[in-house]
């Protein structure tokens, strides 16, 4: 059986990950129909768009993409095509698995978290009004009138609004891939106590939805007090479920447990759709040097090959990269514990000896 999964070359060190990461996919032996499009500044440079709708219809159609990381062209026209994607294909909530890998230094070896967040929702829904301007005054105005705070005159104001429909299906995606994935418990991670009426409305939500699910632990935590945890004892702690802006702290947070961005993978997740791409940016400055870590797209393509049904492929590629990490001899620099560049692999040369580990 082959699958047909759109491709997203990416710009900066993508297309240099996305060709390691396909290169050890396919030796997995799962067959693999590759539908290459385009998105970011290549997308811009190749048809003035860097959203460009055959990339979105592919996606939509494949329902499945692997996807490397891309730029939002300069000059301030264009907006974020990695927002851009998640609302034009409705992929409502960000996974994050960040798990220990031996060979890698760390404080907890027994580290194995799941951030779950939404993507839409929150402070980053880009609903903001700059000091002095017309919008902020009124605001300031109906704020008063309505809660009889003021607004400084000469403040900026970003709007949170968290949603019960939006929690709910992020909720839902939270427990599913709890269920799906043998994980314990969904911790839901918030800050009620302070912000009664937008994060007390997720939790309200969220009790809705674990109500139906009894074969998972649930609890409720402080975005403080997990993150103290995090780093004390990261093995009280298994899914954490949480809005946008907590999660998106709460991702770069536990992949520093685990030995950096260069090991965490992930996707973006829709009612139709899944997106995988690694946690990292573009990294201009490595582009085209070969020296660009391609092990946590390699990873999101293992997580990829899972969704598809291909789980024995999936671990077998997984076991691959730990064998690789663990022996220590051919890594990247970021994942050596002196960084030395001399001494460090290229992207080329991780590939092929996560190929050669392939059993």
């Amino acid at each position: 059986m082959s699958h047909r999964v759109t491709l997203i070359r990416g710009d900066g060190i993508g297309p240099e990950v996305v060709d390691a990461a396909t290169y050890a996919i396919d030796a997995t032996g799962v067959k693999i129909d590759w539908d290459v499009q385009v998105l970011g500044a290549a997308a811009v440079a190749a048809a003035g768009d860097p959203l460009p709708a055959g990339a979105v219809a592919s996606i939509a159609a494949n329902g499945v993409a692997l996807k490397g990381p891309v730029a939002t062209p300069p000059g301030g026209q264009f907006r974020s095509p990695n927002i851009a994607l998640r609302a034009a294909l409705d992929l409502y909530a960000g996974v994050r698995p960040c798990r220990f890998f031996e060979g890698l230094p760390n404080l907890h070896g027994e580290v194995d978290v799941v951030v779950l967040r939404m993507t839409d929702d929150d402070l980053y829904s880009g609903i903001e009004l700059e000091v002095g301007s017309a919008g902020a005054r009124e605001l300031a105005e109906v704020v008063e009138q309505a809660t009889s705070k003021t607004i400084p005159a000469d403040a900026g104001v970003s709007i949170k609004a968290i949603s019960r429909s939006r929690s709910a299906r992020a909720a839902e995606a939270a427990f599913d891939y709890a269920t799906r994935h043998g994980r314990r418990k969904v911790t839901a991670v918030q800050k009620a106590t302070v912000m009664r009426f937008t994060d007390g409305l997720f939790l309200e939500a969220t009790r809705e939805v674990a109500s139906r699910f009894g074969n998972i632990e649930y609890e409720e935590r402080l975005v403080d007090s997990v993150c103290h945890d995090l780093v004390t004892r990261p093995h009280t702690l298994d899914v954490l479920f949480t809005s946008m802006l907590y999660g998106d702290i709460l991702s770069d947070l536990c992949a520093g447990l685990v030995g950096g961005l260069g090991v965490a993978p992930g996707l973006s997740l829709g009612q139709d759709c899944a997106v995988f791409e690694a946690a990292h940016g573009t990294a201009e400055r490595l582009a085209g040097r070969d020296r660009a870590n391609p092990m946590a797209l390699i990873l999101s393509g293992a997580l990829m090959l899972r969704h598809l049904g291909e789980d024995e492929s999936a671990s077998r590629l997984e076991s691959a990269v730990a064998s690789v990490i663990r022996s220590g001899r051919t890594l990247t620099y970021d994942l050596r514990p002196d960084r030395s560049e001399s001494a460090a692999a290229g992207t080329a040369e991780v590939a092929e000896a996560v190929v050669a580990e392939l059993v």
